[in-house]
């Protein structure tokens, strides 16, 4: 015989073990939801940086236009580069870098292997290595005989270095003409090593950046690349050659 009372207990035991199952599950939904929700706002934020990335590499201009002499004050040219390399922090400075006016650049800089454009400004402070590359102070002028030195960061625009190696081509577009240089030596010294910035009797190349590439803090080496010119194209020469492949 069940008694009343012990049919009660029974029920209340019931109700009892099925709260703590019904909080659990409300738990699990909540959690779920929180989770979709972020996951939402992850892609959304890796969607809008490679579109970002995407435009802003679509914005390159003509890079022979890169090279021509614009007036004081208009902007530096965009860039071609491979986006994927760089690192978020790099990325979101070089965006910022956008919104300033700029003299006109030095040169453009083109690495054919890493598929690298970009153009030359002149100093090295944050700002301008944000923006593009850098002539390293007291090295010799661009277009002049002598060792010219070139920075930029190893999480941005130089990151790709690290697959340049010698006997690789570099092209440097002045106003005037095309300078090419191949790659004869590659590499790693202490920061302090200002050696390889020595002036040449022939125009060369020295390009820096830290070292290793993908080093979580400061960086405590550099990577220089020097390479030795091998020959000039006028731009006259060039602009015929164009109209001639037409």
């Amino acid at each position: 015989m069940v008694r009343v009372g012990d049919q009660g207990m029974g029920q209340a035991s019931v109700d009892g073990e099925s709260r703590p199952r019904n909080s659990l599950l409300a738990i699990r939904r909540v959690l779920l939801v929180v989770g979709i929700a972020l996951l939402g706002v992850y892609l959304g934020a890796r969607i809008h940086g490679a579109f970002m990335s995407y435009m802003a590499i679509r914005s390159f201009n003509a890079s022979e236009r890169a090279a021509t002499p614009k007036t004081a004050g208009e902007k530096a040219p965009d860039i071609n580069a491979n986006f994927s390399l760089w690192s978020r922090k790099r990325i979101d400075l070089y965006k910022q870098s956008l919104t300033e006016r700029w003299a006109a650049p030095l040169a453009v800089l083109r690495v054919p292997k890493i598929h690298l454009e970009a153009p030359v400004l002149d100093g090295t402070d944050d700002l301008t290595l944000n923006r593009g590359l850098g002539r390293i102070a007291n090295t010799a002028k661009l277009g002049e005989a002598g060792n010219v030195g070139i920075a930029g960061h190893r999480d941005g625009f130089f990151r790709g270095l690290k697959d340049v190696g010698v006997g690789d081509l570099l092209d440097l577009s002045l106003p005037d003409r095309t300078d090419t240089y191949v790659v004869d030596s590659v590499k790693i010294v202490d920061p302090h090593d200002v050696s390889v910035l020595e002036p040449t009797t022939g125009p060369s190349l020295t390009l820096v950046t830290c070292y290793p590439f993908y080093f979580v803090g400061s960086a405590p080496q550099r990577y220089i690349l020097h390479a030795s010119i091998v020959h000039s194209v006028p731009l006259n020469n060039r602009a015929s050659e164009h109209s001639g492949s037409r």
